[in-house]
């Protein structure tokens, strides 16, 4: 079930922590398609139940992201997007990496990158 990405459980497991990780506290990761295909889902899972905000749904994000900053910032970026249902990260190919031709894609969050692209129109009016 999932792609297996050449590693077992526990190592899938920390690449997806380590992945989310960089996503929320970056705000964009650049990896590979199966990469952000594999953790696409579990990223709008999180939002949702973050967004729900009862006990049981905050424990499970604790569960799944220990690292009680990027907890947090799930929380924060969920609240600022409560009138959106799924679709918190938006995905740009990039074009195939050199060594092994992987196709390389940068994965972002929707909040990050709209606030982004508004400071660089304000700055652009200036």
């Amino acid at each position: 079930y999932g792609k297996h990405l050449g590693r077992d459980k526990n190592q899938r497991t920390a690449l997806f922590r380590g992945l989310i990780r960089s996503l929320v506290l970056e705000g964009s990761i650049t990896t590979t398609d199966a990469k952000v295909k594999s953790i696409k889902g579990l990223v709008d899972k999180l939002f949702t139940k973050a967004k729900k905000g009862d006990n049981a749904s905050l424990n499970v994000l604790t569960q799944t992201i220990p690292q009680k900053e990027v907890s947090e910032k799930i929380i924060e970026l969920a609240k600022k997007s409560k009138d959106r249902t799924s679709g918190f990260t938006e995905t740009l190919r990039l074009g195939q990496r050199q060594g092994d031709g992987a196709m390389m894609v940068r994965m972002s969050l929707i909040n990050q990158s709209s606030d982004v692209s508004l400071q660089t129109k304000k700055n652009q009016k200036k």
